[in-house]
Protein backbone atom coordinates (compact mmCIF):
# COMPACT_ATOMS: atom_id res chain seq x y z
CA UNK A 1 0.00 0.00 0.00
CA UNK A 2 1.28 3.47 -0.84
CA UNK A 3 2.14 5.89 1.92
CA UNK A 4 -0.49 8.56 2.66
CA UNK A 5 1.86 11.34 1.56
CA UNK A 6 2.52 9.74 -1.84
CA UNK A 7 -1.16 9.00 -2.41
CA UNK A 8 -2.17 12.54 -1.49
CA UNK A 9 0.38 14.19 -3.73
CA UNK A 10 -0.21 11.83 -6.65
CA UNK A 11 -4.00 12.06 -6.58
CA UNK A 12 -3.96 15.85 -6.27
CA UNK A 13 -1.49 16.41 -9.04
CA UNK A 14 -2.01 13.70 -11.61
CA UNK A 15 -5.12 11.52 -11.39
CA UNK A 16 -8.38 12.97 -12.79
CA UNK A 17 -11.81 11.81 -11.50
CA UNK A 18 -13.40 8.50 -12.58
CA UNK A 19 -10.11 7.03 -13.79
CA UNK A 20 -9.96 9.11 -16.95
CA UNK A 21 -6.60 9.55 -18.58
CA UNK A 22 -4.69 12.60 -17.36
CA UNK A 23 -4.54 15.43 -19.90
CA UNK A 24 -1.43 15.71 -22.02
CA UNK A 25 0.44 18.85 -21.00
CA UNK A 26 0.97 21.49 -23.66
CA UNK A 27 4.40 21.39 -25.23
CA UNK A 28 4.57 25.18 -25.12
CA UNK A 29 6.75 27.31 -27.36
CA UNK A 30 10.02 26.15 -28.86
CA UNK A 31 13.13 28.07 -27.91
CA UNK A 32 13.09 29.91 -31.24
CA UNK A 33 9.41 30.73 -30.86
CA UNK A 34 10.04 32.03 -27.34
CA UNK A 35 12.90 34.24 -28.53
CA UNK A 36 10.64 35.60 -31.28
CA UNK A 37 7.83 36.20 -28.77
CA UNK A 38 10.19 38.14 -26.47
CA UNK A 39 11.28 40.40 -29.33
CA UNK A 40 7.69 40.91 -30.43
CA UNK A 41 6.52 41.79 -26.90
CA UNK A 42 9.36 44.28 -26.43
CA UNK A 43 8.64 45.88 -29.80
CA UNK A 44 4.92 46.11 -29.04
CA UNK A 45 5.54 47.74 -25.66
CA UNK A 46 7.96 50.23 -27.17
CA UNK A 47 5.50 51.12 -29.90
CA UNK A 48 2.56 51.63 -27.51
CA UNK A 49 4.42 53.34 -24.64
CA UNK A 50 7.49 55.08 -26.00
CA UNK A 51 5.80 58.42 -26.79
CA UNK A 52 4.40 58.75 -23.26
CA UNK A 53 7.67 57.67 -21.67
CA UNK A 54 9.65 60.13 -23.78
CA UNK A 55 7.24 62.91 -22.78
CA UNK A 56 7.90 62.16 -19.11
CA UNK A 57 11.65 62.45 -19.64
CA UNK A 58 11.27 65.66 -21.65
CA UNK A 59 9.11 67.19 -18.91
CA UNK A 60 11.58 66.03 -16.26
CA UNK A 61 8.81 64.56 -14.11
CA UNK A 62 8.40 60.83 -13.40
CA UNK A 63 4.94 59.67 -12.18
CA UNK A 64 4.34 56.46 -10.21
CA UNK A 65 2.55 55.22 -7.10
CA UNK A 66 0.46 58.38 -6.94
CA UNK A 67 3.57 60.55 -6.63
CA UNK A 68 5.71 62.66 -8.96
CA UNK A 69 9.51 62.91 -8.94
CA UNK A 70 11.40 65.69 -10.71
CA UNK A 71 14.67 64.72 -12.37
CA UNK A 72 17.74 66.47 -13.76
CA UNK A 73 19.92 64.60 -16.24
CA UNK A 74 23.24 65.05 -17.97
CA UNK A 75 25.03 62.87 -20.51
CA UNK A 76 28.72 61.98 -20.23
CA UNK A 77 30.86 60.57 -23.03
CA UNK A 78 29.79 59.87 -26.59
CA UNK A 79 28.21 56.56 -27.54
CA UNK A 80 28.48 55.23 -31.09
CA UNK A 81 25.41 54.13 -33.04
CA UNK A 82 23.02 51.96 -31.04
CA UNK A 83 25.53 51.15 -28.31
CA UNK A 84 23.92 50.87 -24.89
CA UNK A 85 25.16 53.10 -22.09
CA UNK A 86 25.14 53.05 -18.29
CA UNK A 87 22.77 54.93 -16.00
CA UNK A 88 23.84 56.62 -12.75
CA UNK A 89 21.10 57.49 -10.24
CA UNK A 90 22.44 59.95 -7.65
CA UNK A 91 20.33 60.84 -4.59
CA UNK A 92 20.73 64.13 -2.74
CA UNK A 93 20.98 64.78 0.99
CA UNK A 94 18.79 66.81 3.30
CA UNK A 95 15.51 65.37 4.53
CA UNK A 96 13.46 66.48 7.51
CA UNK A 97 13.93 70.07 6.38
CA UNK A 98 12.04 72.82 4.52
CA UNK A 99 11.80 72.46 0.74
CA UNK A 100 14.40 75.19 -0.01
CA UNK A 101 17.01 73.27 2.02
CA UNK A 102 16.36 70.07 0.10
CA UNK A 103 16.27 72.00 -3.18
CA UNK A 104 19.79 73.30 -2.39
CA UNK A 105 20.94 69.74 -1.68
CA UNK A 106 19.49 68.68 -5.03
CA UNK A 107 21.41 71.43 -6.80
CA UNK A 108 24.61 70.25 -5.13
CA UNK A 109 23.99 66.64 -6.15
CA UNK A 110 23.71 67.65 -9.80
CA UNK A 111 27.35 68.75 -9.77
CA UNK A 112 28.76 66.28 -7.28
CA UNK A 113 29.90 63.43 -9.56
CA UNK A 114 31.11 63.09 -13.15
CA UNK A 115 31.09 59.49 -14.39
CA UNK A 116 33.19 58.70 -17.47
CA UNK A 117 30.18 57.82 -19.62
CA UNK A 118 26.46 57.35 -19.56
CA UNK A 119 23.38 59.16 -18.30
CA UNK A 120 23.73 60.82 -14.89
CA UNK A 121 20.37 61.48 -13.23
CA UNK A 122 19.88 63.46 -10.03
CA UNK A 123 16.25 63.07 -8.93
CA UNK A 124 14.54 65.45 -6.50
CA UNK A 125 12.90 63.52 -3.67
CA UNK A 126 9.10 63.78 -3.86
CA UNK A 127 8.82 64.71 -0.16
CA UNK A 128 10.85 66.64 2.41
CA UNK A 129 10.56 64.09 5.21
CA UNK A 130 13.54 62.59 7.05
CA UNK A 131 13.18 59.30 5.15
CA UNK A 132 12.73 61.01 1.80
CA UNK A 133 14.59 58.31 -0.17
CA UNK A 134 13.23 55.11 1.33
CA UNK A 135 9.47 55.57 1.51
CA UNK A 136 7.45 53.01 -0.43
CA UNK A 137 6.76 55.18 -3.46
CA UNK A 138 10.48 55.53 -4.24
CA UNK A 139 10.75 51.94 -5.48
CA UNK A 140 7.99 52.48 -8.04
CA UNK A 141 9.39 55.84 -9.11
CA UNK A 142 12.86 54.40 -9.68
CA UNK A 143 11.40 51.44 -11.57
CA UNK A 144 9.57 53.88 -13.84
CA UNK A 145 12.66 56.06 -14.29
CA UNK A 146 14.82 53.08 -15.27
CA UNK A 147 12.15 51.76 -17.66
CA UNK A 148 11.80 55.18 -19.31
CA UNK A 149 15.52 55.47 -19.94
CA UNK A 150 15.88 51.86 -21.12
CA UNK A 151 12.98 52.34 -23.52
CA UNK A 152 13.90 55.81 -24.82
CA UNK A 153 17.59 56.57 -24.18
CA UNK A 154 19.53 53.36 -24.95
CA UNK A 155 20.32 52.71 -21.29
CA UNK A 156 21.71 49.24 -20.54
CA UNK A 157 19.56 47.62 -17.82
CA UNK A 158 22.61 45.59 -16.78
CA UNK A 159 24.58 48.77 -16.02
CA UNK A 160 22.36 50.82 -13.72
CA UNK A 161 24.20 52.25 -10.70
CA UNK A 162 22.77 53.70 -7.49
CA UNK A 163 24.48 56.19 -5.17
CA UNK A 164 23.61 58.88 -2.66
CA UNK A 165 25.14 61.28 -0.15
CA UNK A 166 24.03 61.85 3.47
CA UNK A 167 20.24 61.31 3.46
CA UNK A 168 20.82 59.97 -0.06
CA UNK A 169 23.23 57.51 1.52
CA UNK A 170 20.47 56.50 3.94
CA UNK A 171 18.44 55.71 0.84
CA UNK A 172 21.21 53.57 -0.67
CA UNK A 173 21.47 51.52 2.52
CA UNK A 174 17.72 50.85 2.32
CA UNK A 175 17.00 50.62 -1.41
CA UNK A 176 20.04 48.61 -2.53
CA UNK A 177 19.18 45.40 -0.64
CA UNK A 178 15.48 45.49 -1.49
CA UNK A 179 15.96 46.51 -5.15
CA UNK A 180 19.25 44.69 -5.73
CA UNK A 181 17.96 43.00 -8.89
CA UNK A 182 17.70 46.37 -10.68
CA UNK A 183 21.29 47.51 -10.16
CA UNK A 184 24.82 46.57 -11.21
CA UNK A 185 26.45 48.16 -8.14
CA UNK A 186 25.65 50.69 -5.42
CA UNK A 187 27.65 53.20 -3.38
CA UNK A 188 26.63 54.65 -0.03
CA UNK A 189 28.19 57.99 0.91
CA UNK A 190 27.93 59.39 4.48
CA UNK A 191 24.56 57.86 5.34
CA UNK A 192 22.95 55.69 8.05
CA UNK A 193 21.13 52.38 7.46
CA UNK A 194 18.57 52.68 10.27
CA UNK A 195 17.00 49.17 10.45
CA UNK A 196 18.23 47.90 7.04
CA UNK A 197 20.30 44.71 6.83
CA UNK A 198 22.92 43.76 4.19
CA UNK A 199 21.85 40.17 3.53
CA UNK A 200 20.06 41.01 0.26
CA UNK A 201 23.29 42.38 -1.23
CA UNK A 202 24.51 38.88 -2.11
CA UNK A 203 24.62 39.71 -5.85
CA UNK A 204 25.01 43.51 -5.70
CA UNK A 205 28.55 44.92 -5.29
CA UNK A 206 28.32 47.55 -2.54
CA UNK A 207 30.68 50.41 -1.70
CA UNK A 208 30.70 52.23 1.64
CA UNK A 209 32.30 55.69 1.72
CA UNK A 210 32.48 57.33 5.16
CA UNK A 211 34.48 59.99 6.95
CA UNK A 212 36.25 58.56 9.98
CA UNK A 213 35.20 61.64 11.98
CA UNK A 214 31.54 61.53 10.89
CA UNK A 215 30.22 60.69 14.35
CA UNK A 216 26.68 62.08 14.12
CA UNK A 217 24.24 59.22 14.73
CA UNK A 218 27.37 57.01 14.93
CA UNK A 219 27.52 56.97 11.13
CA UNK A 220 31.25 56.11 11.18
CA UNK A 221 30.83 53.23 13.64
CA UNK A 222 27.80 51.85 11.83
CA UNK A 223 29.60 52.03 8.46
CA UNK A 224 32.54 50.07 9.87
CA UNK A 225 30.11 47.55 11.39
CA UNK A 226 28.38 47.08 8.03
CA UNK A 227 31.78 46.50 6.46
CA UNK A 228 32.43 43.77 9.05
CA UNK A 229 29.03 42.22 8.38
CA UNK A 230 29.61 42.18 4.62
CA UNK A 231 33.01 40.56 5.15
CA UNK A 232 31.45 37.89 7.36
CA UNK A 233 28.71 37.23 4.80
CA UNK A 234 31.33 36.89 2.07
CA UNK A 235 33.40 34.45 4.14
CA UNK A 236 30.31 32.29 4.60
CA UNK A 237 29.31 32.65 0.91
CA UNK A 238 32.48 33.32 -1.13
CA UNK A 239 30.57 33.67 -4.41
CA UNK A 240 28.78 36.80 -3.25
CA UNK A 241 28.86 40.00 -1.21
CA UNK A 242 31.50 41.88 -3.20
CA UNK A 243 32.18 45.06 -1.23
CA UNK A 244 34.48 48.05 -0.92
CA UNK A 245 34.66 49.87 2.42
CA UNK A 246 36.52 53.18 2.65
CA UNK A 247 36.57 54.90 6.05
CA UNK A 248 38.35 58.17 5.19
CA UNK A 249 40.91 59.24 7.85
CA UNK A 250 40.57 62.83 9.01
CA UNK A 251 37.31 63.41 7.13
CA UNK A 252 33.97 64.30 8.66
CA UNK A 253 30.58 64.34 7.00
CA UNK A 254 32.09 66.02 3.95
CA UNK A 255 34.82 63.89 2.37
CA UNK A 256 36.28 66.53 0.01
CA UNK A 257 35.43 64.47 -3.04
CA UNK A 258 37.37 61.37 -1.99
CA UNK A 259 34.13 59.39 -2.11
CA UNK A 260 34.13 59.77 -5.92
CA UNK A 261 36.52 56.80 -6.02
CA UNK A 262 33.36 54.69 -5.83
CA UNK A 263 32.47 55.69 -9.41
CA UNK A 264 35.22 53.72 -11.23
CA UNK A 265 34.81 50.89 -8.72
CA UNK A 266 31.11 50.58 -9.53
CA UNK A 267 31.74 50.89 -13.28
CA UNK A 268 33.71 47.62 -13.24
CA UNK A 269 30.57 45.68 -12.34
CA UNK A 270 27.69 44.47 -14.52
CA UNK A 271 24.41 43.11 -13.23
CA UNK A 272 23.73 39.38 -13.45
CA UNK A 273 19.92 39.07 -13.68
CA UNK A 274 20.18 35.27 -13.35
CA UNK A 275 22.52 34.68 -10.40
CA UNK A 276 23.00 31.10 -9.29
CA UNK A 277 22.16 31.93 -5.67
CA UNK A 278 19.62 34.41 -4.31
CA UNK A 279 19.27 35.73 -0.77
CA UNK A 280 16.03 37.70 -0.57
CA UNK A 281 15.19 39.49 2.69
CA UNK A 282 12.13 41.74 2.56
CA UNK A 283 12.32 45.23 4.06
CA UNK A 284 9.32 47.01 5.59
CA UNK A 285 8.59 48.03 1.98
CA UNK A 286 8.03 44.68 0.27
CA UNK A 287 8.71 43.54 -3.29
CA UNK A 288 6.72 40.83 -5.13
CA UNK A 289 9.68 39.69 -7.28
CA UNK A 290 13.45 39.52 -6.96
CA UNK A 291 15.73 38.31 -9.77
CA UNK A 292 14.09 35.06 -11.00
CA UNK A 293 11.80 34.53 -8.02
CA UNK A 294 8.34 35.86 -7.20
CA UNK A 295 6.07 35.22 -4.19
CA UNK A 296 2.33 35.34 -3.65
CA UNK A 297 2.42 36.87 -0.14
CA UNK A 298 5.39 39.21 0.34
CA UNK A 299 5.73 40.25 3.98
CA UNK A 300 8.15 42.42 5.94
CA UNK A 301 11.34 40.58 7.05
CA UNK A 302 10.46 37.50 4.97
CA UNK A 303 13.61 35.57 4.08
CA UNK A 304 14.11 33.27 1.09
CA UNK A 305 17.34 31.59 0.02
CA UNK A 306 17.40 29.76 -3.29
CA UNK A 307 20.05 28.39 -5.63
CA UNK A 308 20.09 26.76 -9.03
CA UNK A 309 22.45 24.30 -10.68
CA UNK A 310 21.81 22.77 -14.09
CA UNK A 311 18.23 21.48 -14.19
CA UNK A 312 17.69 21.76 -10.43
CA UNK A 313 16.42 24.66 -8.33
CA UNK A 314 16.87 24.26 -4.59
CA UNK A 315 14.86 26.43 -2.19
CA UNK A 316 16.93 26.34 0.98
CA UNK A 317 14.95 28.73 3.20
CA UNK A 318 11.39 30.01 2.92
CA UNK A 319 8.38 30.54 5.20
CA UNK A 320 5.91 27.66 5.54
CA UNK A 321 2.95 27.87 3.19
CA UNK A 322 4.47 30.51 0.93
CA UNK A 323 3.73 30.31 -2.79
CA UNK A 324 6.96 30.73 -4.78
CA UNK A 325 7.20 31.21 -8.53
CA UNK A 326 10.48 30.18 -10.15
CA UNK A 327 11.08 31.95 -13.45
CA UNK A 328 13.27 30.33 -16.07
CA UNK A 329 14.63 30.66 -19.57
CA UNK A 330 17.07 28.76 -21.74
CA UNK A 331 20.05 30.65 -20.34
CA UNK A 332 19.29 29.07 -16.99
CA UNK A 333 18.30 25.53 -17.93
CA UNK A 334 17.42 23.34 -20.92
CA UNK A 335 13.67 23.87 -21.04
CA UNK A 336 13.28 20.97 -23.45
CA UNK A 337 14.19 18.70 -20.54
CA UNK A 338 12.71 18.20 -17.07
CA UNK A 339 13.53 20.63 -14.29
CA UNK A 340 13.33 19.84 -10.61
CA UNK A 341 12.45 22.12 -7.69
CA UNK A 342 13.11 21.05 -4.11
CA UNK A 343 12.69 22.53 -0.65
CA UNK A 344 14.91 21.22 2.15
CA UNK A 345 15.45 18.04 0.12
CA UNK A 346 11.71 17.47 -0.56
CA UNK A 347 10.79 17.43 -4.24
CA UNK A 348 8.11 20.03 -4.98
CA UNK A 349 8.12 19.73 -8.76
CA UNK A 350 9.62 17.61 -11.50
CA UNK A 351 8.68 18.09 -15.13
CA UNK A 352 8.80 20.36 -18.14
CA UNK A 353 8.59 24.11 -17.58
CA UNK A 354 6.82 25.16 -20.75
CA UNK A 355 7.80 28.36 -22.50
CA UNK A 356 4.75 30.56 -22.77
CA UNK A 357 3.79 33.78 -24.52
CA UNK A 358 1.55 34.62 -21.56
CA UNK A 359 4.50 34.30 -19.18
CA UNK A 360 6.69 36.48 -21.38
CA UNK A 361 4.06 39.20 -21.63
CA UNK A 362 3.28 39.10 -17.89
CA UNK A 363 6.94 39.34 -16.86
CA UNK A 364 7.62 42.26 -19.21
CA UNK A 365 4.43 44.03 -18.17
CA UNK A 366 5.62 43.83 -14.57
CA UNK A 367 8.95 45.37 -15.54
CA UNK A 368 10.19 46.53 -18.94
CA UNK A 369 13.59 44.87 -18.71
CA UNK A 370 14.85 43.28 -21.95
CA UNK A 371 17.60 41.48 -20.04
CA UNK A 372 15.13 39.77 -17.66
CA UNK A 373 12.52 38.49 -20.11
CA UNK A 374 11.94 35.05 -18.58
CA UNK A 375 9.97 32.65 -20.74
CA UNK A 376 8.70 29.93 -18.37
CA UNK A 377 7.45 29.61 -14.81
CA UNK A 378 7.03 26.89 -12.21
CA UNK A 379 4.81 27.62 -9.21
CA UNK A 380 5.38 25.70 -5.99
CA UNK A 381 4.13 26.05 -2.43
CA UNK A 382 6.34 25.55 0.58
CA UNK A 383 4.89 22.77 2.80
CA UNK A 384 3.11 23.92 5.94
CA UNK A 385 5.27 21.48 7.89
CA UNK A 386 8.07 19.08 7.15
CA UNK A 387 5.59 16.17 7.14
CA UNK A 388 3.04 17.80 4.82
CA UNK A 389 2.96 16.76 1.15
CA UNK A 390 4.06 19.53 -1.20
CA UNK A 391 1.62 21.16 -3.61
CA UNK A 392 2.81 22.34 -7.00
CA UNK A 393 1.37 24.06 -10.06
CA UNK A 394 3.59 24.07 -13.17
CA UNK A 395 3.13 26.58 -15.99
Amino acid sequence: MMSAAIVSASVFLMVPPDGAKPPTPSAGLSRLQADTAVKASLASMRKSQRADRAAELKAGVIPAAGMKMRIWAREFGRMAGDELRPLWISMHGGGGAPAPVNDAQWENQKRLYSPPEGVYVAPRAPTNEWNLWHQGHVDALFDRLIEDLVMCERVDPDRVYLMGYSAGGDGVYQLAPRMADRFAAAAMMAGHPNEAVPDGLRNLPFSIQMGALDGAFDRNKVAASWGDRLAALQRADPGGYVHDVQIRPGKGHWMDGQDASAIPWMAKHVRDPRPRRIVWVQDDVVEPRFYWLAVDRPQARQRIVCEREGQEIRILEAPAGLGVTVRLDDEMADLDQEVRVTFAGVELFRGRASRSKATIERVLKERFDPKSAFTAEVEVRIPESAAAPPVTTPR
